[in-house]
């Protein structure tokens, strides 16, 4: 039975529903791509339909690995559900204490608490799921420049940790924000 998460509906947002990415999700998420702001912040931006399929391809892989569980996050909608977000827990093993956790949020949800809200239902689904074999903290980074993404680390329980300095294929410096399991 596949993940369903939920984050719950609040006075002024619809509940929010993750699931695992599925092969029909290929227009939404070339639609979120569009966007010039989420093509800036990510390292492999999707533009074509084998791009998009790619994309899909790897987010399967990467449950199938039970390492790298990727999330469409999607809130009601008049013709359904409409793609509003993505979150990604990575970077799980056993016997790790650490994980990390990205996201993305598509334009016409941004500003309106999606992101917050759809980390912290992944966040504690990871430490749900993963505690047992280990996992005591997770992390989030972001590039310096990107204050809506140290808004949304602080939002979802992330304290801000460290400066990290630039690396490939990052160019500037970054923040490290962590959630330590309750």
């Amino acid at each position: 039975m596949p993940i369903v998460l939920r984050a719950p509906a609040t006075s002024a947002t619809p509940e929010l529903v993750l699931r695992p990415w599925r092969d029909d999700d290929i227009d939404a998420v070339l639609a979120a791509y569009r966007d010039p702001v989420l093509r800036q912040w990510t390292r492999f931006p999707v533009t074509t339909r084998s791009e998009a399929r790619a994309f899909l391809r790897r987010s399967r892989q990467g449950w199938a690995a039970d390492r790298r569980f990727s999330f469409a996050v999607l809130e009601p909608a008049a013709d359904g559900q409409r793609l509003v977000a993505n979150v990604v827990l990575k970077e799980v093993t056993p016997g790790r204490p650490s994980a990390e956790v990205g996201y993305w949020t598509a334009a016409p949800a941004r500003g309106r608490g999606v992101a917050p809200r759809a980390v912290d239902a992944v966040s504690a689904w990871a430490f749900a799921r993963f505690a047992a074999a280990g996992l005591t903290h997770l992390e989030l980074m972001h590039q310096i420049d990107n204050p809506a993404s140290c808004r949304v680390a602080e939002k979802s329980g992330y304290a801000f940790q460290d400066l990290l300095p630039a690396r490939p294929p990052f160019p500037r410096d970054g923040h490290r924000h962590v959630r330590r399991r309750p």
